[in-house]
C-alpha cells in the first residue's frame, strides 16, 4: 500500500514535469528527469500548486477532521511549557470525550514508587489476572495524565482489562535512561500480582519508542519478558524514510530533515548506536521481544519506522502484527470520532485479549 502510494506520486510528478516543459520543447527533446541521481524526485507546480487528494478509502469523518487538523498550530517544541499546556488541553478535551464512549473509572496510584493512573472499565473487568501498561505519548516532553487517559480509557473499556497508564520521568528535566527505569519499577511492581506473560505493554509516538527502550532494559536487568507489546505510530529506530517528506507535503509543507530522536531534550548525552536506546540495532535484542502489534497511517510521518520495524521484528523471529489506515496521520486514533480510530481500538483490544496468557509456545 505505500509502495503504491509512492509510486502514485512518482508519476504525477513526471506528468507535471512534461506538462511545464511545453509543447514545442517535447517535441524537439525529452523532458529532464524528475528523479536526480541521488534518487530525490522534483516535484515542478503546476499554476495553482500540486494537489494531493485525500485518499478515497477514508471515510468522511476522517477527511472532515484532516481539514480542521490543518488549522491546527500547536507552540513550537522548542517552547516546552507552552507545549505542556496546549497539549494537556487538547488531550483533556480528547479523554473527556472518550470517557463519554467508553465508560470507565480512573484511579490516581503510586506503583513501584511512580505516579500511574489505573484505568478499569465501568462494569466487572473479564481478566482480572492480566494487565496492561500504558506509555503515553508527547516527544518525551508532555502527555503525562491526559494524554495517558486518551490512550487508556478506549483499550480498558473495549478489552474489559486493568489499563495501568504511567507518568514517567521527561525531559529536559530528566534524561535517558530516566523513563525506562520508570517503567521497570512499574513492571516490577506488577510481577508480584501478575504473571509476565499476562502483562502488555502500548504506547502511541514517543510511548511507542519507549515501549521498545523498556523491553530492551528488562533484558539487561534481568526482567521476564512480557506476553505482548503494542507500538503505535512509532519504531525502533531514529526517525527516518519515505514517510518525512510525505507527511510534510500532505500538511502543505517543503520536506525538511524533520526533528530526530537524538534532538530531543529527553537524549541529551545519549549514545544513538546504544541498543537500550535504539533496539533495531540489535537483532538479539529484538529476537527476544514478545508478538508485537504496530499500527499507522499512511499520512504518519513515523510510518517508515513502523514499516521498517516490522520488517527488522519478523527478521529476528518476532511475530509482528501490522495494521495501516488509508489517509491517517500521526496519532489518528487519540480522537474517537472517525471509524478508523474506533476500528484501530478494536484491533488493539483483539490483540492483547488473544495474546495474553497465550504460552511462548503456542505463539
Amino acid at each position: 500500500m505505500t509502495t503504491t502510494t509512492i509510486v502514485s506520486i512518482i508519476r504525477t510528478a513526471a506528468a507535471a514535469a512534461l506538462l511545464c516543459a511545453g509543447a514545442a520543447h517535447a517535441a524537439d527533446m525529452p523532458p529532464p528527469s524528475p528523479v536526480g541521481p541521488d534518487g530525490g524526485v522534483t516535484l515542478p507546480l503546476a499554476p495553482g500548486g500540486l494537489v494531493l487528494p485525500f485518499s478515497s478509502y477514508a471515510s468522511p469523518e476522517a477527511r472532515d477532521w484532516f481539514r480542521r487538523y490543518a488549522d491546527v498550530h500547536a507552540p513550537p517544541i522548542t517552547d516546552v511549557p507552552a507545549s505542556r499546556v496546549f497539549y494537556d488541553r487538547m488531550n483533556s478535551d480528547r479523554a473527556d470525550r472518550l470517557r463519554a464512549l467508553y465508560p470507565v473509572t480512573v484511579t490516581d496510584q503510586a506503583i513501584g514508587g511512580v505516579p500511574t493512573q489505573v484505568v478499569e472499565p465501568a462494569k466487572a473487568v473479564a481478566a482480572p489476572d492480566r494487565v496492561l501498561i500504558n506509555l503515553h505519548g508527547g516527544a518525551f516532553l508532555w502527555g503525562a495524565g491526559s494524554g495517558g487517559l486518551v490512550e487508556a480509557v478506549p483499550v480498558a473499556a473495549l478489552a474489559k482489562v486493568k489499563v495501568v497508564t504511567v507518568d514517567y520521568r521527561q525531559g529536559p528535566e530528566h534524561h535517558f535512561p530516566a523513563a525506562s527505569e520508570d517503567v521497570a519499577a512499574v513492571y516490577k511492581a506488577l510481577l508480584k500480582t501478575y504473571k509476565p506473560q499476562n502483562i502488555g505493554i502500548y504506547g502511541c509516538s514517543a510511548g511507542g519508542i519507549l515501549t521498545a527502550e523498556a523491553v530492551a532494559w528488562f533484558q539487561t536487568h534481568g526482567l521476564p519478558r512480557p506476553g505482548a507489546l503494542g507500538i503505535f505510530c512509532a519504531g525502533l529506530l531514529d526517525a527516518g524514510g519515505d514517510s518525512l517528506a510525505m507527511s510534510a507535503l500532505y500538511g502543505g509543507q517543503l520536506p525538511g530533515p524533520g526533528l530526530r530522536l537524538m534532538d530531543l531534550p529527553y537524549f541529551q548525552g545519549a549514545d544513538a548506536q546504544d541498543p537500550l536506546v535504539m533496539p533495531g540495532l540489535s537483532r538479539d535484542v529484538l529476537a527476544k521481544f514478545p508478538p508485537t502489534l504496530l499500527i499507522t497511517g499512511t499520512r504518519d510521518f513515523m510510518l517508515s519506522d513502523t514499516l521498517h520495524s516490522q520488517d527488522l521484528l519478523e527478521r529476528a523471529g518476532v511475530r509482528a502484527e501490522l495494521h495501516v489506515w488509508d489517509g491517517m496521520v500521526h496519532s489518528f486514533f487519540s480522537d474517537p470520532e472517525s471509524p478508523e480510530a474506533r476500528a484501530a481500538y478494536e484491533v488493539m483490544a483483539r490483540f492483547f485479549t488473544r495474546e495474553l496468557g497465550a504460552p511462548a509456545g503456542g505463539r
